[in-house]
């Protein structure tokens, strides 16, 4: 069984900064693709970033430039970079990682940590 532990949320003002951290723990042989995911009152989960085990990067168009996924595979932990911040940020963010575990492939979800973007 693998767990996702979030942190770094919070409140924060229009063109502020946040860092969110998500560590992953339990029964891992391997991680593949890491990604970081929000959704909005009212909207579906999106993708906000994701990143490889070979480090490539993928972001919604709605954040690139401002928002930079990074990884450090020596603690299972994948990172947000959130910079400008704008209010349409507001969401919950969760961190999403698949990888294998022994015997079997596996894709968890974080709790989910809460962003707010006051103008």
């Amino acid at each position: 069984q693998v767990q996702l532990v979030e942190s770094g949320g919070g409140l924060v003002q229009a063109g502020g900064s946040l860092r969110l951290s998500c560590a992953a723990s339990g029964s891992i042989f391997s991680i593949n693709a890491m990604g970081w995911y929000r959704q909005a009152p009212g909207k579906q989960r999106e993708l906000v970033a994701a990143i490889t085990s070979s480090g490539s990067t993928n972001y919604a168009e709605s954040v690139k430039g401002r928002f930079t996924i990074s990884r450090d595979n020596a603690k299972n932990t994948v990172y947000l970079q959130m910079n400008s911040l704008k209010p349409e940020d507001t969401a919950v963010y969760y961190c999403n990682v698949d990888g294998r575990g022994p015997g079997a492939d596996f894709a968890s979800w974080g709790q989910g940590t809460q962003v707010t973007v006051s103008s």
